[in-house]
């Protein structure tokens, strides 16, 4: 294993802890249901406010996304890893 799997391997592991607190979770789920609330009460000629929240909306979707991602990563490292094991045996 290279060391640059390694990192990302590591990468991996801290990003599912991330994912996996409550903190995090509830933090996350604030902000979109709150992005939600400014969405749906706007008037129909805030269209910049309603983009505006939309945008911040897809960057807390872009946050969660590039940690699952980085744990679906490092999944596929390890399976790599324990697939070349059992070839070698």
């Amino acid at each position: 294993m290279t060391t640059q799997e390694e990192q990302m391997i590591k990468q991996g592991d801290d990003a599912e802890q991330i994912l996996g607190s409550s903190t995090f979770n509830v933090t996350i789920n604030e902000l979109v249901d709150e992005a939600f609330k400014v969405f749906v009460n706007t008037e129909p000629h805030e269209t910049e406010k309603r983009e505006e929240t939309y945008r911040h909306y897809r960057a807390l979707v872009d946050v969660v996304n590039h940690f699952k991602h980085k744990v679906a990563v490092r999944d596929s490292i390890k399976e790599q890893g324990d697939t070349s094991q059992e070839e070698d045996e």
